[in-house]
């Protein structure tokens, strides 16, 4: 056998032994890539999303962690829905469907609510169908209108939930959000 040969075949056997003395000694973990903050970390406390009497969703825009419950509140004495909508189409997004949320009489009275999860990231916009339609924009996308003939704040009745692990993004949700009654917003 050759000099070189000879060394070559010691190198390849040093390098067995090494990488398996490194295994045995400093096992290899696979490399994962890790979000900020991993959902189990957040608080899963419900974010709440008011609707009052001026026909309007008082935290129009929340972020909350995958699997963190959102609840929307009817405190009006008018009946409202929420309906999640994809707004390249304008089709349903069936994530977000409350069916009629009946108004309330009042802060002594019962509230109906309704709530959803949402475990994968994302932005979903929703809207009242009561107060608020959907109109065509540039290139056949939607973005909700006002209803026409409807009284109350002249926007649309309609509100984005922004699904994500950025804890500075969902730090920024109104202090409103943690409360589920509110109580000067009762009326219609």
């Amino acid at each position: 056998m050759s000099p070189t040969v000879r060394i070559g075949i010691a190198s390849f056997i040093l390098g067995a032994v090494l990488t398996t003395t490194l295994l045995v000694f400093h096992p290899m973990r696979p490399l994962v890539a890790k979000s900020p903050v991993a959902p189990a970390a957040l608080s899963m406390k419900p974010v709440y999303i008011h609707m009052d009497g001026a026909n309007a969703f008082v935290e129009s825009i929340v972020a909350v962690a995958p699997g963190e419950p959102v609840i929307f509140i009817n405190e009006d004495t008018g009946d409202h829905m929420v309906d999640g909508y994809y707004p390249l189409t304008g089709k349903p997004n069936a994530a977000i469907n409350s069916g009629m949320l009946m108004g309330t009489t009042g802060p002594k009275a019962g509230v109906h609510s309704y709530k959803v999860v949402l475990t994968k990231p994302g932005i979903y916009p929703y809207y009242c169908p009561v107060h608020a339609i959907l109109s065509k924009i540039y290139h056949h996308s939607v973005q909700p209108a006002h209803r026409p003939g409807v009284h109350g704040f002249p926007g649309a009745m309609a509100g984005v939930i922004i699904v994500t692990t950025d804890p500075a993004l969902i730090a920024q949700n109104p202090p409103s959000s943690k409360k589920k009654i509110l109580a000067d917003y009762f009326g219609g």
